[in-house]
């Protein structure tokens, strides 16, 4: 179902709700709150919602990885966690996607992903990746260099978060420090 799609569903579910709860069960003799006035109020409290997740959508992201890649199928579950949606291209070889994105020789990762005109290269937290798209700098995208543990999708039963810095890569390939995680 497409975003405009769920939010159209969103308005026609807050217009009746709001239409069916327009008047009090005690403004209405012989009507108490009942299971059909608590559900109306519930569709109402969940179209506001749609309304409001419709409105601040975010972007999808195409991710480009390993069909037997283990830890991309967990990172793709992180963004999708934080709202984003997401489609997947398994693919044999994901060096030309590198390629094509620009994505610095020596920082690459077992995924490569595009959002937003950016590229995010491995396991960058999915918080990253939304001050990226909300500050839009003048940028190719977004690089975490290997596969640090405890980075999303690199979880580690312990908790423990392997120090690891998120770069941004500037659009003449030359990369800076962007966020820092871990101890």
């Amino acid at each position: 179902m497409s975003q405009r799609s769920i939010a159209l569903l969103a308005i026609t579910l807050a217009a009746s709700s709001i239409t069916a709860c327009a008047r009090s069960p005690e403004a209405v003799p012989g009507i108490s709150e009942s299971p059909v006035h608590a559900a109306a109020d519930t569709a109402s409290a969940a179209a506001a919602t749609a309304i409001a997740t419709a409105a601040t959508s975010l972007p999808l992201v195409v991710v480009h990885k390993s069909e037997s890649c283990g830890c991309c199928g967990l990172w793709v579950e992180h963004m999708q966690q934080a709202g984003f949606p997401v489609q997947v291209r398994n693919l044999d070889n994901v060096s030309p996607v590198k390629e094509r994105v620009g994505v610095p020789f020596g920082k690459g990762s077992c995924h490569t992903a595009e959002v937003g005109g950016y590229f995010v290269e491995g396991h960058v937290p999915a918080e990253d990746v939304k001050r990226l798209l909300a500050g839009k700098p003048a940028a190719k995208g977004l690089v975490v260099p290997g596969m640090p543990a405890g980075s999303p999708g690199m979880e580690m039963p312990d908790g423990r978060v392997q120090p690891y810095v998120v770069e941004l890569v500037r659009e003449d390939g030359t990369t800076e420090p962007f966020a820092h995680h871990g101890n």
